[in-house]
């Protein structure tokens, strides 16, 4: 009795390999940027709900416990709720304030990063593109931006705006556009030498469209890194202006004002109204800072180590 062989099942087509499985691939070789980036998105998702996932509102004065709850290292408060990180001097729960700050921290970095980006980026391509006097008006403007220190021009900017988070993300964005200006500048002088933009032009295709359509998307690579830092930079920023004063009002919960509050109160060994904040702090910025690594290295190859 003869038995018919089975047909041999078809191969699977192979995979194809698209820029972002390539892009995704690249990125995981490194575990500590992926780490990096996992700490970072839980730290985005905890202050993204910070309403539903904190002990309690620590800026609600109805349920502060002032009398008793105040600078306790971790404890049961009066209401029930347990300190884990302690309370401040106001009976504040610390935890809820480090989760309610890394709100004001995000939003202030990366909307200062967001609106520096579209200021600087368009500044930067219409210098590369234009050339000649407005070119040259550009980047000396650039030069005097980044020849006053960061910090310094943002005081100065605050003494006369005020507090607010509104005003702190325009001091900011004036600090920061400068460096997305000359990053897409220097992209943009090599790429306007290419053929499409030559192309486009004898097309005569409007300037914005060549500008936002054709040079802007392969300027975007260093304009990602850059913006990655920038957000960690604002956000020490922000901090720092917090807690010399000038940064958000004492209404809104911040890291800096955090860490300020708990100053007075180190020499007497009450620690941790500083030091946590402090702690939450130094990680979101490390986290994106490596993720920021990791991604020039991915985008830009030839600057691996």
């Amino acid at each position: 009795m003869s038995t018919t062989a089975l047909p041999a099942p078809a191969p699977a087509p192979p995979r194809v390999e698209t820029p972002f499985r390539r892009f995704v691939s690249e990125f995981c070789e490194s575990k500590v940027a992926l780490g990096a980036l996992v700490v970072f998105t839980l730290i985005a998702l905890a202050a993204i709900f910070a309403p539903w996932i904190s002990p309690q509102d620590p800026y609600d004065l109805g349920v502060l416990d002032i009398m008793d709850g105040r600078l306790e290292p971790g404890s049961v408060g009066a209401t029930g709720i347990t300190h884990w990180l302690g309370t401040d001097d106001q009976g504040r729960d610390m935890l809820s304030g480090i989760i309610y700050g890394l709100r004001i921290s995000l939003i202030v970095g990366a909307g200062s990063a967001i609106i520096a980006c579209l200021v600087g980026a368009s500044l930067g391509l219409l210098a590369a593109y234009a050339g000649g006097r407005t070119d040259g008006a550009i980047m000396r403007l650039v030069d005097l931006q980044l020849s006053f220190p960061a910090i310094l021009a943002a005081l100065m900017i605050l003494a006369f705006l005020g507090k607010g988070v509104l005003n702190v993300v325009i001091a900011l964005v004036i600090v920061e556009w400068a460096y997305y200006a000359r990053t897409v500048r220097g992209t943009a002088l090599v790429e306007r030498r290419r053929e499409y933009i030559e192309a486009a032009q004898c097309l005569a295709l409007p300037t914005h469209r060549i500008l936002f359509r054709h040079l802007l998307p392969n300027c975007l690579p260093p304009l990602i890194v850059v913006g990655t830092m920038q957000v960690a930079r604002a956000i020490a920023l922000e901090a720092t202006l917090s807690f010399l004063g000038l940064g958000v009002p004492i209404t809104e919960p911040s890291l800096g004002l955090l860490i300020a509050n708990g100053y007075e109160y180190m020499l007497s060994g009450k620690y941790w109204i500083s030091f946590y904040p402090g702690i939450a702090l130094l990680i979101t910025i490390v986290s994106i800072n490596l993720v920021g690594d990791q991604l020039r290295d991915v985008l830009n190859p030839r600057l691996k180590k």
